[in-house]
């Protein structure tokens, strides 16, 4: 599963509201100042690359098509026109940042950390693997379950001055499918549109329905064939993915929220776990041929994992009839979703419920 982070001005913004403050978490914030700063000279403009004669000709076409998906953002979707996503850098690394996510033993409420300017988030990013691993570590003795992923692009939500510290491609995620690519840009550059400071599953669920929309709009309109049917592939996985999970993630949350005793839960949990893999397994031969590229996450899967599934997904179908009830219209239906962010969280879930209700 690639999960698009919103990294947020923890980047640069906070990290200045740190050392002002006399921060306790110095190092963390050093670490994401640092990151960022080395992706970002990285970066060279996507003109210097095409120009480049060294520059591999799939990475050219990958390039200008993204270009082609940037400019189409702006006129299409009325997304920010800005100099984000117009340099590229390849980082030699497989993520932008590790994400580390906790969540109790039998809960699958996340733990939040709280910064400066984006307030608090359900994760904590670090751009070198072995420090999110040693800080998922330093979790567990509180009893935690924690989770690692990896992350191929995040946003700095359009805040930084200077053209040069904008969010750049990156090589991480340059040649997803066609289809993909697109929602990907999409999902990034919606983060720059609204953000909720305290609430990261309105500010993802919002973001993924802008990529769902823009995503189809993009693959009817823009792309050929061949792409549409490399990605149907791709997403076919996915829904199968999230349904799957989806499911569990109910029965674990209804189990973990019932009258039963912890000794019953705990058991009952490892055998939805176990049934879990098994079905998964069955799938995976029955329905995908064997492709393996989930493997990893339902080896590692646990409370962090399932909780994180949640804060990309749960508030999705609200904003997708909160679209539809504003005529499609992108400039109405982010003029909404600015003024819902302004709100109270409570407020915000009670607008986005009333929205999918009047849409059944």
């Amino acid at each position: 599963m690639a999960s698009l982070s919103a990294l947020g001005v923890v980047v640069l913004a906070t990290a200045t509201a740190c050392l002002t403050s006399g921060c306790s978490t110095l190092g963390y914030y050093l670490q994401s100042v640092g990151g960022h700063l080395d992706m970002v000279r990285a970066a060279k403009p996507v003109p210097d690359w095409l120009a480049d004669p060294a520059s591999p000709e799939a990475l050219k076409q990958r390039l200008a098509l993204s270009q082609r998906m940037r400019d189409w953002a702006v006129s299409e979707l009325k997304l920010p026109d800005n100099a984000s996503y117009r340099r590229y850098a390849d980082l030699k690394r497989p993520a932008a940042v590790w994400n580390v996510v906790a969540a109790p033993e039998l809960s699958l409420t996340l733990r939040t950390w709280c910064f400066p300017v984006v307030g608090c988030v359900g994760y904590r990013g670090y751009f070198d693997r072995a420090q999110a691993d040693a800080y998922a570590a330093a979790l567990k003795p509180e009893g935690l379950e924690v989770a690692v992923y990896g992350v191929p692009a995040y946003s700095t939500l359009g805040r930084l001055p200077f053209d040069w510290l904008a969010d750049p491609l990156l090589n991480t995620f340059i040649q997803y499918p066609e289809g993909e690519l697109a929602r990907l840009i999409f999902h990034e550059l919606a983060h720059q549109v609204a953000y909720a400071k305290d609430d990261t599953e309105f500010n993802e669920s919002f973001a993924t329905a802008v990529e769902r929309i823009g995503g189809q709009r993009w693959l009817e309109t823009q792309a050929d064939a061949q792409a549409r049917d490399d990605y149907a592939r791709y997403d076919g996985r996915r829904q199968d993915f999230r349904r799957l999970t989806g499911a569990y993630r109910d029965r674990l949350d209804a189990l973990y929220k019932s009258s039963a005793g912890d000794d019953e839960k705990r058991t009952r949990k490892a055998a939805l776990m176990a049934a879990l893999r098994a079905e998964y397994a069955t799938m995976k031969a029955e329905r995908w041929a064997g492709f393996s590229g989930y493997d990893a996450w339902f080896e590692r899967a646990n409370n962090a994992s399932f909780g994180v599934l949640a804060a990309y997904n749960a508030l999705v179908p609200g904003f997708e009839r909160l679209y539809e009830r504003e005529g499609r219209d992108f400039d109405r239906f982010y003029a909404e979703v600015r003024r819902l962010a302004g709100q109270t969280k409570a407020e915000r879930r009670a607008a986005l419920g009333a929205t999918t209700s009047q849409g059944e």
